[in-house]
């Protein structure tokens, strides 16, 4: 039994000066004067903000990336997302092309289940369709709490799919009920303007920006929102990186699309000019796919958008490699494993760049770091909020502390921060993670496997509400009407043109010889000849 004492608890609807009793991991009264058995522990939250724990969609733990494996895993990553006031990750299962969806989701289930320090939950990557895709991919939905699935436009010859085959995945994930992710990045672009900047000579992590501008990220982002649209499937875009892409699905929305963007700590936090870094090292901890913009008024006009409303969810595509796993690439950008860090740091960039701002308010700021994930993927309401009958996943935020980013003390196993030196008003001083306190004062008190899997169900009712009305609403039918009977052009077997005889072709001419005869000169015809065409009723003139 937990009692949190004294605070203001801030759920994305409201703010209420409120006490919060827990007990057996789940949030049994929320009010004042509370009546609680004895022996309840009481956590002191007085002047202080009891917010629900952040949900953190976008992470890669111990990833298999370009030859190495990202330096977070479960234990470590999820441990540092604690820290820093998230109580839920939501990874994914992706593997190369042509491993069946199961063996992978089997893979991940064991990397994760016994080393996991906060509760989680999976996407699903499809890297390559077939049949057996997709029915694993109903399978999973249906038995394996899966209810989203991600796609890639870039990653030529790796992960990429092209318009055909995500024409079908997307189909399919209507129908199981399912929200397709996309990674959204012309490909076959990318691929060609790596090769033309390795041949200019440029070879620093530089050429990862100039190869992979907006434009690539923005057109990606229609053609997957258009190919959704028109199968009715709603769409999530990960790591929003720019404003082109940002504007495509505002514009989306604004059409009635269902459309969800998702920009992350890093596109919010900080900005591209660093691959033109002097430090080769620096530039290179920077490199991550898409890559963040030069355009350094970027990361505020996201940050408008995720205020207004236009952006619902905040991630972090977390998937760390220290600098010797990127020194893989140190004489090719290409090569450069791409990975940035961000859970343990999202929520407060967050409220430093939103919130302390006034771009938002703390209700927003719950929003966008966890009641509306909890939406999306069907966790609400038993993750994202502070009311009885929810997970005891609660944060205790002290909004006038203040904290300096540092790799030096951070608790991610990357030797790098991307947010270095950030200075970030508003500090998590204690995590409950499911009724138990697991970091409180910079201590931990948790083990490796204390986080559960959650699984997550199809047919998410914030999702496919609009989605199933639209399918019911849409009833295409054909015209009727009476049946053509009019002449009907005919194709040759060899190739060539002809027309049944009632209708005249008026590119086929009647001459007349010079012995007065009448000559035939049809593309069809003997005759050899050489005329230049007149229009309909004129002559040619014939060479023998």
């Amino acid at each position: 039994r937990l009692l949190i004492k004294g605070g203001r608890v801030v759920n994305a609807d409201c703010s209420v000066d409120a006490d919060v009793f827990v007990e057996n991991g789940i949030v049994l009264k929320v009010g004042k004067n509370l009546e609680v058995p004895g022996g309840t522990r009481v956590v002191d939250a007085v002047g202080k903000l009891v917010m629900p724990g952040g949900i953190d969609t976008h992470t890669h733990m111990q990833l298999p990336f370009m030859g190495t494996f990202a330096v977070d895993d479960f234990y470590i990553g999820t441990k540092a997302a604690i820290a820093g006031g998230t109580t839920m990750i939501l990874d994914f299962v992706l593997d190369q092309k042509g491993v069946s969806l199961l063996e992978a989701y089997d893979k991940w289930r064991g990397w994760a289940d016994a080393k996991v320090c906060c509760d989680y939950s999976l996407h699903m990557a499809v890297t390559w369709w077939s049949p057996q895709v997709k029915l694993e991919m109903a399978e999973i939905a249906k038995n394996r709490g899966i209810n989203s699935f991600k796609m890639f436009m870039a990653y030529k010859d790796v992960f990429m799919l092209d318009d055909t085959d995500l024409y079908e995945v997307y189909k399919n994930c209507r129908e199981i009920g399912a929200l397709a992710m996309m990674h959204a990045e012309n490909g076959h672009v990318i691929d060609n303007e790596q090769k033309r900047m390795l041949e200019l000579g440029i070879t620093g992590p530089e050429g990862h920006a100039m190869c992979r501008p907006e434009e690539v990220e923005a057109e990606a982002t229609g053609r997957a929102i258009m190919i959704a649209n028109q199968l009715n499937c709603p769409m999530y875009i990960v790591h929003v990186m720019s404003k082109s892409s940002a504007n495509v699905i505002v514009e989306a929305r604004k059409r009635g699309n269902v459309v969800f963007g998702e920009p992350i700590a890093a596109s919010l936090g900080t900005d591209g000019t660093n691959y033109w870094h002097k430090c080769w090292r620096h530039a290179a901890a920077h490199v991550m796919g898409p890559p963040l913009r030069p355009d350094i008024t970027t990361p505020a006009y996201l940050m408008d958008l995720l205020a207004n409303g236009d952006m619902e969810c905040t991630g972090t595509d977390n998937c760390t490699f220290n600098a010797s796993q990127k020194a893989l690439g140190k004489d090719n950008f290409a090569k450069i494993p791409n990975g940035v860090n961000g859970v343990e740091d999202r929520m407060s960039v967050i409220w430093e760049k939103g919130v302390a701002s006034g771009k938002m308010d703390e209700n927003r700021f719950v929003a966008v770091t966890s009641t509306n994930a909890a939406k999306v993927f069907n966790l609400y309401p038993r993750k994202g909020v502070i009311a009885p009958g929810s997970d005891a996943d609660i944060i205790i935020w002290d909004a006038e502390a203040t904290r300096t980013i540092s790799a030096k003390t951070h608790h991610q196993a990357v030797d790098f921060n991307i947010f270095e030196g950030m200075v970030c008003h508003g500090v998590n001083v204690c995590t409950i993670s499911r009724g138990k306190v697991v970091y409180e004062d910079g201590k931990f008190t948790v083990s490796a496997g204390d986080g559960k899997f959650i699984p997550r169900s199809p047919f998410c009712k914030y999702v496919y509400n609009r989605i199933n009305k639209r399918m019911e609403d849409y009833n295409p039918s054909k015209v009727e009407r009476e049946p053509y009977d009019g002449p009907v052009y005919q194709i040759n077997k060899n190739g060539s043109e002809s027309q049944s005889p009632s209708v005249r072709n008026m590119h086929h001419t009647t001459s007349i010889n010079t012995a007065g005869q009448h000559v035939n000169t049809s593309p069809i015809s003997p005759t050899t000849s050489t005329k230049v065409l007149a229009p309909p009723g004129g002559r040619s003139q014939i060479i023998f």
